[in-house]
This record gives structure tokens, C-alpha cells and sequence, in this order.
């Protein structure tokens, strides 16, 4: 035995591994491409409807419509104001288009990520066998490094909108998961035992108890996937997604300074923007829950 070489699988066994896996994803690609780009067609729909209402329409009214939207989140003029100032300096700066199309994608892919989210953390709440078998995913998908999640993506739908936002959702979801799975399972047991006296149902108990309870926790989440969908933005852009991330992707092959900061700097400006909005909002939830109790 060779103790000094580790014992590894032949390179002829390895390589043909390889081609048999590799073999097979394109033979599923080929088979099923068309229909799963059939089934993606509405969230590009939704996507380019998004990105074109926020572009072609004056931006005045954009400008007017993201700060009374800000504000109602978080009730904080000092929040509002300095969103407005600082989408001011991005435009001023030529990065208007650019930034709302970054808005665009990160909106779409948060919308997704809540809509297929928070049933699979509300189903890890009320089953330990479905936790237990979604949690090893979860490590996976949050430890995994981001470009591998293009590969697949990129191979069965092409270079595009639809394979940047599959992607950046697969990165950015777990926390929405997580945090919804931990914020219903931290409910009171008390509050349960006392909404079961009253004869609540299990679907009661959750919409009426679990969910309003767990909701400031459940907003964390949101903040989370929502910065998470920002820090991909870099990366989809590789995959032929626009936005802020194709001109710091261009900085990068190209070695411009300048262009790489100030478009770095817009998509910080961006995640700032809807971290203390999402904060705010989360806060507000989380007093109404208290003055409930």
C-alpha cells in the first residue's frame, strides 16, 4: 500500500464519470430546454414590464413613487430624504438606467424568493423531518461558490434575463427560509397552548398567532435575500444580465477605476436604500406585535 500517494480514482475512470454526468444534463437539456423556457417565459414578462416602467417613465414620477413608497415602509422622512438625494447623485452621475434596472432584478428575484420562501420555512416549522431534510440544502446552497450556480442555469436557458434571476434567487433565498422556519418555531409555546384553548385550528394558529408573531423576524429574512440579491448582481452580470454589474464586470476586464467605484458605489447606495427601509419597516412590525401581545 502507498502510504505517501493518496488513493484516488483513475484518470480514464474519473473522466468517464464526467462525460457520463455531463452526458446526461444535455440529453435532459435538450429533451426539456423548450418547456422549462416556456414555463420561465412570465417571470422575463414580468422582469422586462418592471425594468421598462421604471425606465421609460419620467423620472420625476419614478423619483416620486420610490420615496413615497420608502416612506410608507419605514415612516421615516430622514430615510426617504436621503434615499431621494442619493438616486439623485447616481442619476446625475449617469447611472439612472443602469440603477433601475438593478431595482428591476432585485425586486423580481426578493418577490420570487418570499413566494417560494416562506412556505418551505413554514413547512420546516411544523414538520422536524421536513427540517431535518431542508437544512443540509440550505448549507449547500449557502456555501457553495456563486458562479457554480451559473453553469447549470446558463446551460439550459442560454445567456439572459431568466437564467440571472434562477440564479441569483437559488443564492439569496435560504435566509428568507431560515428566518421564517426560526421565527415561528420561536412563538411562545404559552400563546399556543392559549390560542388551542380558544379552539383554534393548526391553520388559525398559524395565520392569526405563528405568522404575525414571527412577522419582524420574518422581514430580517427578507433584508437578508435582499442584500444577497444585490452581491449577486456582479456575478449575473457575467451571464448577460444588465444593469450596475455589467460596468464594474466591464471595469474589471477593462482596468477602469473610476467606472468600477462609482458603479460599486451606486449598487452600495442601493442596498443602503432598501436595508434601512426594510430595517424601518421590521421595526414598525415588530411594535405592533409587542402593543398585541
Amino acid at each position: 500500500m502507498d502510504l505517501i500517494r493518496f488513493p484516488e480514482m483513475s484518470r480514464g475512470n474519473l473522466r468517464a464519470l464526467r462525460q457520463t454526468v455531463d452526458g446526461a444534463f444535455r440529453d435532459f437539456t435538450r429533451a426539456w430546454g423548450d418547456t422549462l423556457e416556456a414555463a420561465f417565459a412570465p417571470l422575463q414578462d414580468l422582469l422586462t414590464f418592471i425594468e421598462n416602467l421604471l425606465i421609460r417613465s419620467p423620472w420625476l414620477a419614478v423619483l416620486a413613487v420610490l420615496a413615497a413608497a420608502i416612506w410608507l415602509a419605514s415612516r421615516s422622512w430622514k430615510i426617504a430624504l436621503g434615499s431621494v438625494l442619493a438616486l439623485l447623485v447616481v442619476g446625475y452621475f449617469g447611472m439612472w438606467e443602469d440603477t433601475m434596472r438593478t431595482i428591476a432584478m432585485v425586486a423580481v428575484c426578493t418577490l420570487v424568493a418570499v413566494v417560494l420562501g416562506i412556505p418551505v420555512g413554514i413547512l420546516m416549522a411544523q414538520s422536524n423531518r421536513m427540517n431535518g431534510l431542508v437544512t443540509p440544502i440550505l448549507d449547500m446552497m449557502q456555501t457553495m461558490p456563486s458562479f457554480v450556480y451559473l453553469i447549470p442555469v446558463v446551460m439550459i436557458f442560454g445567456l439572459g434575463k431568466v437564467p440571472g434571476v434562477i440564479a441569483v434567487v437559488i443564492y439569496a433565498i435560504p435566509p428568507v427560509i431560515r428566518l421564517t422556519n426560526l421565527g415561528i418555531r420561536q412563538v411562545a409555546p404559552d400563546v399556543l397552548e392559549a390560542a388551542e384553548a380558544f379552539g383554534s385550528s393548526s391553520w388559525q394558529k398559524l395565520r392569526e398567532v405563528q405568522l404575525p408573531l414571527a412577522l419582524p423576524t420574518i422581514m430580517a429574512g427578507v433584508n437578508q435575500t435582499i442584500m444577497m440579491s444585490l452581491a449577486m448582481v456582479v456575478v449575473a452580470s457575467m451571464i448577460g444580465v444588465r444593469g450596475l454589474g455589467q460596468p464594474v464586470l466591464q471595469a474589471i476586464n477593462q482596468q477602469y477605476f473610476t467606472m468600477g467605484v462609482m458603479n460599486g458605489l451606486a449598487i452600495v447606495a442601493i442596498a443602503i436604500i432598501m436595508d434601512r427601509t426594510t430595517q424601518a419597516y421590521g421595526k414598525r412590525l415588530q411594535k405592533h406585535a409587542e402593543a398585541g401581545k
